[in-house]
């Protein structure tokens, strides 16, 4: 699951390279090649994890969904507010932008409605959330 928030200063580039670091990102097991005896050195086999393949590798079907809220502000006050993030205009086309990035480097992609209230169920297989910000 990628969640896909947009700022004022995003951009179709960025748009593409979030999708290029979201499907080759090397964040997932290869359990199969874990499993294997022999296949890891003596001093690592109580290492039941490696994180050594992309969503390339296995091919891993993504679901993108549109996620204003990631620009939530909070720092003052008690409500939060939303000013970093990019209006509908704006935001809509540059998730559709990920969407086709994605999918132009072979991603299965599902998508969400945009701007929708959606019950999304996610199960977190592992330790791991990744913020991925296209400025740094």
């Amino acid at each position: 699951m990628v969640l896909v928030g947009v700022s004022h200063h995003d951009t179709p580039a960025a748009a593409a390279q979030l999708a290029d670091k979201v499907w080759n990102l090397r964040i997932f097991t290869d359990r199969h090649r874990v499993s294997r005896p022999g296949n890891l050195p003596e001093h690592h086999a109580a290492a039941s994890v490696s994180r050594e393949v992309s969503a390339a590798d296995i091919d891993a079907p993504i679901l993108v969904i549109s996620q204003f809220t990631l620009y939530a502000e909070t720092a003052k006050g008690r409500r939060p507010t939303w000013d970093r993030a990019a209006p509908r205009l704006t935001a809509e086309p540059l998730v559709d932008a990920v969407v086709v990035a994605l999918r132009e480097r072979g991603a299965t992609v599902a998508t969400g409605i945009f701007g929708a209230d959606m019950a999304v169920d996610l199960v977190n297989d592992g330790p791991m959330t990744i913020l991925i910000d296209t400025d740094s």
